[in-house]
């Protein structure tokens, strides 16, 4: 049962009758005190709350109300009504507990999704467990790891992708969310239609209206004909925002918009349209603490992020290095026609000791810069170790590489790499020239693969 809450009839008699046409069952009241003698029998499973009761314009009476819902009842789940212009209402709202809000004069399909995509949501459902049933009920063939971390995120994404809930990823530079914004995509209802992906980070203010809602001809100089913009393109489909943490202010404010009230006007034009999207966005900058500092919309982060999907640095899932190195080789097989191409077994675990810093992004360029620069068909740490950061060695002048173009731990290994092979793998003479004790030398050798005699006189 779903729950319409607002002292105005007319608005509550046509979410009732909008909703009993799509098979909800709903129910209706005008107060607080008819709220409460609700709840007290009957638990729903969403309330529709409007914030601007009759009496009091400011929202006042609306957030009271809320607030003594969530306490009362934590777990139903809220959607706020408000009008555009209050919509700092709403984002308090979601603060006190709201799951999602909708802004009136409101767009029926645009009500039905939201109650859709909150009750999909509030499903508890049993983990799948492994990577292979995961693979029975979705597609993530382009998503390589068993990580637990990593099959938890894929268990999110299974699920959401089914709603048209907008989904935020975050995480550093390289740790695929692209690849995650594909499958919410390909494992959606809209799997069918078109995944427009837009860097926003490539977009100048100047041409973000051009590029994100398009122009008609005349709209300014070299506006010679008529152009469909990202948001167009997209339409019953979905887009990926990705960088929006990049987005100026002034840009964040016409976006909200479209995102809001689902219609837009093109560069030049005064007509609106309407479009249909399920909107993803991506970002590796920390939108709370922009929030904080007012560079970041806080309605439009709310607006972004009713499911945030953080993915771990591949440094926090290193038991997947060797199985993305060994699915980049295989692609490149076939790309360089080398069947017989792979990583040595020392390889594989010396990849794994290394930090990178640039994620998934980094191992694949190391890896196919190896396979590019190296004649041999079994790629050992010395043949990875020459292409990694730049792709070539330190050189034997003391100039430091520059801030974060190599880790700490890649430095420690080329060092000893090169320590023991200008003294000729013996080992008491390297440990002397590093400042470390023998012991301390052996560990290292152990860690990052590299041979050595026992004796080392």
């Amino acid at each position: 049962m779903l729950l319409i809450v607002d002292d105005d009839l007319a608005i509550r008699t046509s979410l009732i009758l909008l909703l009993k046409k799509e098979g909800f069952e709903v129910r209706g009241v005008g107060s607080p005190d008819e709220t409460f003698d609700i709840l007290k029998s009957v638990t729903p499973e969403l309330i529709l709350l409007d914030l601007n009761f009759s009496i009091e314009t400011s929202g006042k009476e609306g957030m009271q109300l809320l607030q003594q819902i969530k306490k009362r009842y934590p777990a139903i789940p809220v959607i706020l009504i408000t009008g555009w212009g209050t919509i700092d209402l709403a984002v308090r709202g979601m603060k006190e507990g709201a799951i999602d809000f909708i802004t009136k004069p409101w767009q029926n399909d645009h009500v039905l999704q939201s109650v859709r995509t909150i009750l999909n949501l509030s499903q508890t459902l049993p983990l799948s467990g492994s990577r292979k049933k995961l693979e029975q009920q979705y597609h993530f063939q382009n998503i390589v790891g068993q990580d637990p971390k990593l099959l938890e995120i894929l268990e999110t994404v299974g699920r959401v992708a089914s709603t048209d809930a907008a989904v935020l990823i975050t995480g550093e530079s390289g740790t695929g969310k692209e690849l995650i914004a594909e499958a919410i995509h390909m494992n959606s209802k809209r799997k069918s239609r078109p995944f427009v992906k837009v860097n926003l980070g490539g977009i100048s203010s100047t041409l973000f209206e051009s590029e994100l809602f398009g122009h008609v001809r005349g709209a300014f100089t070299d506006a010679k004909t008529d152009r469909v913009g990202r948001f167009e393109m997209a339409h019953k489909g979905s887009i990926f925002l990705d960088e929006i943490g990049e987005l100026d202010l002034s840009s964040q404010v016409k976006l909200l918009r479209v995102l809001q009230e689902r219609t837009f006007e093109p560069l030049g034009s005064s007509k609106s349209r309407t479009v249909d999207v399920r909107v993803i966005c991506a970002t590796n900058r920390n939108l709370e603490e922009m929030v904080a500092q007012g560079t970041f919309r806080e309605d439009l982060y709310y607006r972004i992020n009713l499911i945030t999907v953080k993915l771990p640095a591949l440094r926090e899932r290193p038991d997947d290095i060797p199985l993305l190195s060994e699915f980049f080789v295989n692609n490149l097989k076939i790309i360089y026609q080398r069947p017989n191409l792979r990583l040595s077994p020392a390889a594989m675990k010396w990849l794994k000791t290394l930090q990178l810093q640039g994620n998934i992004r980094q191992l694949k360029n190391l890896v196919e810069r190896t396979v590019l620069l190296s004649s041999s068909e079994t790629l050992d740490i010395a043949d990875l170790q020459r292409n990694l950061s730049g792709g070539a060695q330190p050189s034997a002048q003391k100039n430091l590489p520059e801030v974060g173009a190599i880790t700490l731990e890649e430095m420690e290994y080329q060092m000893i790499a090169k320590a023991m092979q200008f003294h000729q793998n013996k080992v008491s003479k390297v440990a002397r020239s590093l400042g470390i004790t023998r012991f301390a030398l052996y560990r290292r050798l152990e860690k990052y693969g590299i041979s050595y005699e026992s004796e080392d006189a």
